[in-house]
């Protein structure tokens, strides 16, 4: 995945900063317990929001322990549970079939790509018999979204909403009805996002290689940036989804996990897409601050 989702740490308190650290590394956990410690490479923010998603009734107590990053120390962490195994196996399927996408588009290095799906392989095997309606679903979705790129396909909607549908399959996995509904609203608007970010933040590097790029088909872009008007015209999109995925997230009680759920859709997602669209994003930077525009949206 691609590490875009998380929450705005400086406004959330002590204890939600814990909470979010906790089952960030309980998810690094159980990929590593369930699938290898090369399955810890793929670790990344948008399915930690995943599992807190899904989290199964009230919070569990998260434990102290050393690991590899941190022997000495340590770090809390939550234990395994459904959310967290769920959120492992399904980063393990789509991080396979995006690498497999990623072998088939002709403008990539593929050196990379070769020696993570080696790494992976045994990992996806698993997963796919843990999880087989995601895993089709997952297949057949990316397979309709490279017949798009092999088109050129102008449109933002409908490759955006072939990736949206991807993640709003989890939803199934939620076992509530009611909640179930939710989500599939939060997370589909969640994949558009997610979709559209990606694509303004590989915009330079996919208008060097000649690789598709949504943004540079429906724009009309003659250089590997966006002009003013398609900037505006991108912002209003990425502000909608995120409109969408608040106006779900308020028709569920997420408890504990209100406060970062709520800082995620109403600051964090706003944060780094002005920091992608500004070309400032750095991934592995949490120390995120609150920006002008940011406010402006609360």
């Amino acid at each position: 995945m691609f590490g875009y989702v998380r929450p705005s740490l400086a406004r959330l308190s002590e204890e939600d900063r814990g909470r979010f650290s906790a089952a960030y590394c309980g998810l690094c956990r159980v990929l590593g317990q369930r699938y290898g410690q090369a399955a810890r490479m793929i670790l990344n923010y948008d399915f930690t929001f995943l599992a807190i998603l899904l989290w199964p009734g009230e919070e569990a107590e998260a434990l102290r322990r050393g690991c590899v990053a941190h022997p000495l120390r340590g770090r809390d962490f939550y234990p395994a549970n459904e959310a967290l195994e769920l959120a492992a196996d399904e980063s393990v399927i789509l991080a396979w079939w995006q690498i497999q996408d990623a072998l088939a588009d002709p403008g990539r290095g593929k050196w990379k790509y070769r020696a993570a799906a080696r790494a992976l392989r045994g990992a996806y095997r698993r997963a796919r018999a843990l999880r087989p309606a995601f895993d089709r679903t997952a297949r057949a979705l990316l397979a309709e979204l490279r017949a798009m790129e092999e088109a050129r396909c102008p449109s933002l909607d409908e490759p955006a909403g072939a990736f949206a549908r991807i993640l709003a399959a989890a939803a199934a996995e939620s076992g509530h009805p009611v909640k179930g509904r939710v989500l599939e609203q939060l997370l589909y608007h969640l994949g558009r996002w997610i979709y559209l970010v990606d694509a303004a933040d590989d915009l330079a590097e996919d208008f060097a290689s000649g690789s598709y790029n949504p943004l540079i088909c429906r724009f009309g872009l003659e250089r590997g940036e966006l002009t003013e008007e398609a900037r505006e015209s991108l912002t209003v999109s990425l502000d909608h989804s995120i409109r969408l995925m608040g106006a779900a997230f308020e028709l569920w009680d997420f408890g504990p996990w209100a406060p970062i759920v709520r800082s995620t859709v109403y600051e964090g997602l706003f944060h780094v897409g002005t920091a992608v669209l500004e070309g400032t994003f750095q991934a592995n930077d949490m120390a995120f601050r609150i920006t002008g525009r940011d406010k402006e949206q609360l």
